[in-house]
């Protein structure tokens, strides 16, 4: 997995999810982000770069109105390199065990940790 890198990644646990949430916005199309005063650009932002330059990114701005708006969550185009236009992120603010914000981990054999106790300490 790490051929052509310079450096090997540390372990990693992939995991599923199954996820049932109400009140997300679907901002993958160009109609859907007009009707919610979305600019593609704004989602897409260098975040990173305007924090570090102090300056309040656009996609906060984004999401800090979706959240007054009482939305869950938001479906955006990845904006990976090298992501293909169909792939798509989910970005949840609110989650738990109980709908209408369910999301629980798939772990149907039980292999994954339960609490912190299964950690190492740091």
């Amino acid at each position: 997995m790490t051929h052509g890198f310079a450096h090997r990644l540390d372990l990693l646990t992939i995991c599923s999810y199954q996820v049932d949430v109400d009140d997300v916005v679907d901002l993958r199309d160009d109609d859907s982000r007009k009707a919610n005063g979305v600019v593609l650009a704004d989602l897409g932002c260098a975040w990173a770069e305007d924090v570090a330059n102090a300056r309040y990114p656009a996609s906060w701005r984004i999401a800090d109105q979706l959240i007054a708006q009482g939305r869950a969550g938001v479906l955006v185009p990845s904006f990976a390199r090298g992501a293909k236009p169909d792939m798509t992120n989910l970005v949840l603010w609110k989650w738990g065990p109980a709908l209408p914000h369910h999301v629980e981990v798939y772990d149907p054999s039980g292999r994954l940790p339960k609490d912190q106790t299964s950690w190492p300490a740091p």
